[in-house]
Formats: C-alpha cells, structure tokens, sequence
C-alpha cells in the first residue's frame, strides 16, 4: 500500500501549481510562533570545516559573511567544529554569551546534539540545514540542490562511453539520498542504459577515503564520469590525474583539465540574504522549512568544459529552463533499487517527504561496498 506522506494523488497540473506556489513562497509554513521583536545586530556561524577551505565551508561562510555586511550586522564565526563531540553545544553557549541574536547551524547533526541548549534559549533564533529535528526557534533552512544535480546527471549520462558513472557521497542522508536520486533521474533521462555506482565514505571530509573510493569507482569499475557530495574536492584530483570526466559541487574548481565538465554552484549569498531579512523582521521560526531553488536563481554551473558540445549544453540549459518553470523531478512512476513503486504515475513525491524521509535509492543506482 501506497505511504500517504511519500506521495499525492493530484492531477499533474494541480499538483504543479500547488508546488509552484511553494517554491515562489520559499516557505513551508506550520504555525509556528512569530517573535516580532527587535532584532539584536550579531549572527552566529557554526560550520564544521575550515572556513578557508575551498567547498562546502568556504561557500557557506562567505555566503552568510556577505548577507551580515547588506545588513551591517556583526558575525561570529566558530569553524572546525565537530559533530557529536559536545563542541557545538559548546560554541553555541559562547555565542549567546556574546551577546548573538541569531545562530546559524551549518552541519547534519549539530542540531541533534544542540537540541537542549536550543530548546533552553527560545530568545535565540536558530537555523539549520538538517531535518532531524525542529524546535519553536529552530528552522530548518536549505537549497534545492537536487535541481541542480538532476541537469548534472543529465550532463554525465550524455559524457559517459563505459554508461558507468561513480558517486562519492558521505552518507545516506535525506539530503544526500534525494541528490543522488536526482542525479540518477538526469541520467535516466538521457541515456537509460547507464548506470551510477554509489560509494559511501561515512564523513563529510575524509580526504584519504574519498581518493580511495575514486580511484577504485574509475579503475576498478570503469566509471568515465565521477560525481561526489564531500565538503572538499579530492575526488576531482583523482579523476583528473586519471583522465576522467568529473562534475565539481560548491565550489568554483581552478587549475584542473577539460575533464571538469562543470561544477555547480551554490549562490548561497542571495540564500543566506532570503533567511536574514526574515531573521530581521522576527519572522524566521514563523516557517518549519526554508527552501530556495532554481526559481529564485540560487543555483547555477560554473561554465563549462571544452568537452561538452552544444548540442549537450542546450539539453542541458532547456532541463535549466524546465526546472525554472517549477517542472517537478521525481513525479511519475519512480521505482527504487530493488524494484519497488515509490512514486506512481500520476503522482508526485511531497516536498516535507523529500526534505526529512527520503530513505532509498532510484533504479538505476547500485551501492558499492
């Protein structure tokens, strides 16, 4: 029997306009309570890399640095932070003793560990970008980077020669599921006979292991195109000293060959700016879920190789049109990896399922241990 809560059964056109009207709010709203009162000028930032560091950190740090100076608000910054060690509770403690009115929580699990010292302080906004828990003043806040990883699907199943193209990913997480699945579809969509080999690494950084399971997907497993979801880039220097095609992901990517096809991109500025207006007007925690897209010009691709021929580009750019349309990805019959119907025809995959329930991978995608 069909899960209610995965699916809708809607007209496609119905079920488009409702979404559309989401995706145009940016919002999920469920009642929770609006604090209009004044706004205290410091912003806290807790991330768990290095700030510097090229990727994941680097892009969510100068995205939330930029929004802080259009607002001239002060941030306070705690990097290299661990998950699950006591250090985010921690940092959060010395923020609010210095005197933050806001605090950003820019990893999966902090707010798990945090959901005490969260629940403790309800003065105190906080935001971050996992679903596993919420609070009267904790909301969740993220990108519709699936969009962008169903055109760079699209994009490796036109490149690939071998129709085996490599993942790197972290864990199974809502997150990185629904990219993967997305990624999977792109493919799908152009080349059916393709297929895409997922590794996981269990850490979001983990340089020595992500360049293992790289080399292993291309040498062992004759992947020609490579993608990942790591906070750092070591697996495009594996596919480049290899010769292979690879997708970069939040990061601007210098001094690697034509084998970079491309590398999306995340503006998080225009995000981070969305959430602190809302942050500024006491209307954040109003709102269980944040989520922006390709509709408010979030996402995008850095260029493009030498390698990816017009004809490849303008596919490429009509899915971008397609998605910018409010089209949906995961609509229609979708089955998972072991043949069962998630989504049938006619139906289409909920937003609140695909932010915090998502736990299977599409057909066409095998997990390599």
């Amino acid at each position: 029997m069909k899960n209610f809560l995965e699916t809708k059964r809607l007209p496609i056109l119905l079920t488009l306009s409702m979404l559309a009207v989401a995706a145009i709010a940016g919002v999920m709203a469920v009642g929770f309570d609006v604090d209009n009162e004044p706004r205290r000028e410091k912003i806290g930032f807790i991330i768990l890399g290095d700030i510097r560091e090229a990727g994941w950190n680097a892009s969510h740090y100068n995205g939330i640095k930029a929004a802080c100076d259009e607002f001239n608000l002060e941030l306070l910054v705690r990097d290299n932070v661990e998950e699950n060690t006591g250090q985010c509770p921690a940092a959060i403690e010395e923020l609010i003793n210095e005197g933050v009115g806001m605090i950003f929580l820019a990893s999966y699990s902090y707010s798990t560990e945090a959901l005490p010292i969260i629940e403790a302080n309800p003065d105190i906004a906080f935001a971050t970008n996992s679903t596993k828990q919420y609070a009267k003043n904790l909301t969740a806040y993220f990108v519709r980077m699936y969009q962008g990883r169903y055109m760079s699907g699209a994009l490796a199943g036109m490149r690939t020669k071998t129709n085996v193209i490599g993942y790197v990913a972290a864990m199974p997480t809502p997150e990185v599921n629904r990219g993967i699945n997305a990624f999977a579809l792109g493919v799908k969509r152009v080349n059916p006979k393709a297929k895409v080999l997922v590794m996981w690494t269990h850490s979001w950084q983990d340089e020595d292991v992500e360049k293992q399971h790289a080399r292993r997907l291309i040498v062992d497993k004759h992947a020609d195109v490579i993608a990942y979801h790591q906070d750092e880039a070591a697996v495009c220097d594996v596919a480049d000293c290899l010769g292979v095609d690879f997708i970069g992901y939040n990061a601007k990517l210098a001094g690697y060959s034509h084998h970079c096809l491309t590398s999306q991109l995340c503006r998080w500025d225009l995000f981070y700016n969305d959430i602190v207006q809302r942050y500024l007007k006491g209307e954040l925690n109003a709102t269980r879920n944040q989520w922006l897209g390709m509709r408010e010009g979030v996402i995008l691709f850095d260029g493009y190789s030498e390698l990816v021929t017009p004809e490849m580009r303008a596919t490429v750019e009509r899915i971008r049109a397609e998605l910018h349309d409010d089209r949906l990805i995961f609509i229609d019959e979708i089955r998972d990896n072991k043949g069962q119907v998630r989504c049938a025809r006619g139906e289409a995959i909920s937003d609140d399922f695909l932010l915090e329930r998502i736990n299977w991978l599409v057909e066409g995608v095998e997990v390599i241990d």
